[in-house]
């Protein structure tokens, strides 16, 4: 099996790859399997630097490169009669943290119907969709500030 182990900041344009699609949980992950497009599996033991993005590319020790995109998944589709409401959504839903795609026209968040009711509360339209997700990347990047204030207690009992 195939195991990829370097994340590409980029690659020359002819250099020949294979692709994968992705769930955004698998794309947070530095370790897992998959099968790509052409049937393959793969593996992936990455260095543990953030989230894959759609149009990352990572390669073997060798230097196969594999192209991963986001996979279509079931998602909360939001959308609103005027981009205020929309404004007005995004602030709600930013403020419970979860994960959260933004585009000009609809907010897509996971499945989450206490999440859906609060936003149908605003009186916007909530329909679940099959899409890529690419959430913003500030609600999952708190893992790493968590360690950070952590370690800055700790620092701070240790010296009291």
């Amino acid at each position: 099996m195939k195991i990829y182990t370097q994340r590409l900041d980029n690659i020359a344009v002819e250099q020949p790859f294979e692709v994968v699609e992705l769930s955004f949980d698998t794309r947070q992950k530095s370790r897992f399997r998959a099968t790509l497009n052409n049937g393959t599996d793969i593996g992936a033991d990455l260095p543990r630097t953030g989230i894959l993005r759609s149009g990352s590319f990572i390669a073997t020790p060798n230097g196969e490169i594999l192209r991963v995109d986001a996979k279509a998944e079931r998602l909360m589709c939001v959308t609103a009669p005027t981009q205020f409401d929309l404004l007005k959504a995004a602030y709600h839903l930013g403020n419970r943290h979860v994960p959260l795609m933004l585009t000009p026209t609809a907010l897509y968040f996971e499945p989450d119907h206490v999440l859906a009711e609060m936003v149908e509360g605003l009186g916007l339209a909530v329909n679940e969709v099959e899409h890529p997700f690419e959430p913003e990347s500030g609600a999952y990047a708190q893992h790493s500030h968590d360690h950070r204030l952590s370690s800055i207690k700790a620092l701070h009992h240790a010296h009291h």
